[in-house]
C-alpha cells in the first residue's frame, strides 16, 4: 500500500478551520488454515452433495482449523502479515481491536494474546458482533484514532466456528469456515471530504429482538446446552437483503456519494445470492464485487478482511479507490463503512 509520509501526518483543518484525522488502511493481512474440506467430503458424512451446496450457497469449500489453529494463532499469523505489508513495526501499535464469536478463552481478550505474540504496546480488547463484528470494530478503531487516542491501530477478525457447529446439521455445517483477517490503520491528516484517504464513515445498527433467528446455543453461563450455532436460514435472508441495502444508501448518503463512486464492493461472505442482491441494488458489474465465498465458506467476522486480502494479494486495489464495506450477522447487528484507500 502507499503509505503517508511524516509531513503528510501533520494535521491540517477542514473548512471549518476543525484538524481532521483520518484512519487510513495502510496494510492488510490473512490467514487461512492448512486443512481445506470440499463439498464432497462433507458428503461423505452428511446428507448434502457439492450441487446442492454451490446452487443455494455459492460455497464450494472451506478451511478447517486443526488442534494448534486457534482463533489467538490465526488471529497473530493475520495481523503480522498486515503489519509486514503496512512497512510497520509492532511498536508502532497503540491498539488492537479483534473481532471474534468464538475466542479461546473467555478471557483474557484474544486481542491481548495476539498483543504478546507480536510484541506490541498499547490497550487492547475484544469485540463480539457476529458477522458484523469486523465492521463494528473498524469503526471502534475509527474512533480512536479520530479522537486521538491512537495513532496506530491493528483491526482484525478471527474466527473458528468448527468448534460451535453440529456437523450432523446439513443446514449449518456447509456454511461456515475458519480464517483471520487484519488490517493496519494509521492516522493521517484529511480536510473533512469525501476525497481523503481513509476511513469516510460507518453506520452501525441492531436489532435484539431478532436475537433468536441466528444464535448460538449456550456458552460459559449456560453449560448445559448445546453451544451449537443455529439458524433460521429464511428469515436471516430476507432480513439480510433488506437491512444491507439500507445500509448500503445510507453510507453513500452520508458522503454525498452515488452509487456508481463506488470501485469495490466487498461484502460480508455469508450467501451468494444476497451479495447479488445487493451487487444489483448498487447497480455494479460483478467484476466489481469481492467474492471469496466459494473457496472460504462463511468465516464470519474474518470474511471482510479475508475477502480484502485476497483481492489486495492479486494486486487490485489502487489508491484512490473507493470501498463499500458491509455486514450482517446475529443479534441481529448489521453495518457499513465506506473507506478510500
Amino acid at each position: 500500500m502507499d503509505l503517508p509520509t511524516a509531513q503528510d501526518l501533520l494535521p491540517r483543518a477542514d473548512p471549518g478551520g476543525r484538524a481532521v484525522l483520518r484512519a487510513v488502511l495502510a496494510g492488510i493481512g490473512g490467514y487461512l488454515p492448512e486443512t481445506v474440506v470440499s463439498n464432497d467430503d462433507l458428503a461423505r458424512t452428511v446428507e448434502t452433495s457439492d450441487a446442492w451446496i454451490r446452487e443455494r450457497t455459492g460455497i464450494g469449500q472451506r478451511h478447517i482449523a486443526q488442534k494448534h489453529e486457534s482463533c489467538a494463532f490465526m488471529a497473530t499469523r493475520a495481523a503480522a502479515a498486515a503489519l509486514a505489508d503496512a512497512g510497520a513495526e509492532a511498536a508502532e501499535v497503540d491498539a488492537i481491536i479483534l473481532a471474534t464469536a468464538t475466542p479461546d478463552e473467555a478471557f483474557p481478550a484474544t486481542a491481548l494474546r495476539v498483543q504478546a505474540a507480536l510484541g506490541a504496546g498499547g490497550f487492547g480488547f475484544d469485540l463480539s458482533a457476529a458477522c458484523s463484528g469486523f465492521i463494528y470494530a473498524l469503526s471502534m478503531a475509527d474512533a480512536v484514532i479520530r479522537t486521538g487516542q491512537a495513532r496506530g491501530v491493528l483491526v482484525i477478525g478471527s474466527e473458528v466456528y468448527s468448534r460451535i457447529l453440529n456437523w450432523q446439521d446439513r443446514n449449518t455445517c456447509v456454511l461456515f469456515g475458519d480464517g483471520a483477517g487484519a488490517v493496519f490503520l494509521r492516522a493521517a491528516p484529511g480536510t473533512g471530504l469525501g476525497s481523503d484517504r481513509g476511513i469516510l464513515s460507518t453506520h452501525l445498527h441492531a436489532d435484539g429482538r431478532l436475537g433468536d433467528i441466528l444464535y448460538v446455543d449456550g456458552a460459559v453461563g449456560q453449560p448445559e446446552r448445546s453451544g451449537h450455532l443455529v439458524m433460521h436460514g429464511k428469515e436471516v435472508f430476507r432480513h439480510a437483503v433488506h437491512r444491507l441495502s439500507e445500509a448500503v444508501d445510507e453510507a453513500l448518503a452520508a458522503n454525498g456519494l452515488e452509487r456508481d463512486a463506488v470501485d469495490w464492493l466487498v461484502p460480508h461472505q455469508a450467501n451468494m445470492r444476497i451479495v447479488e442482491s445487493i451487487r444489483k441494488r448498487l447497480g455494479l458489474p460483478l467484476e466489481r464485487v469481492v467474492r471469496s465465498i466459494e473457496r472460504h465458506a462463511n468465516t464470519s467476522a474474518a470474511s471482510i478482511p479475508l475477502a480484502l486480502a485476497e483481492v489486495h494479494g492479486q494486486g487490485k486495489l489502487r489508491p484512490g479507490q473507493l470501498l463499500l464495506l458491509e455486514a450482517l450477522g446475529g443479534g441481529l447487528t448489521w453495518g457499513s463503512a465506506l473507506v478510500r484507500l
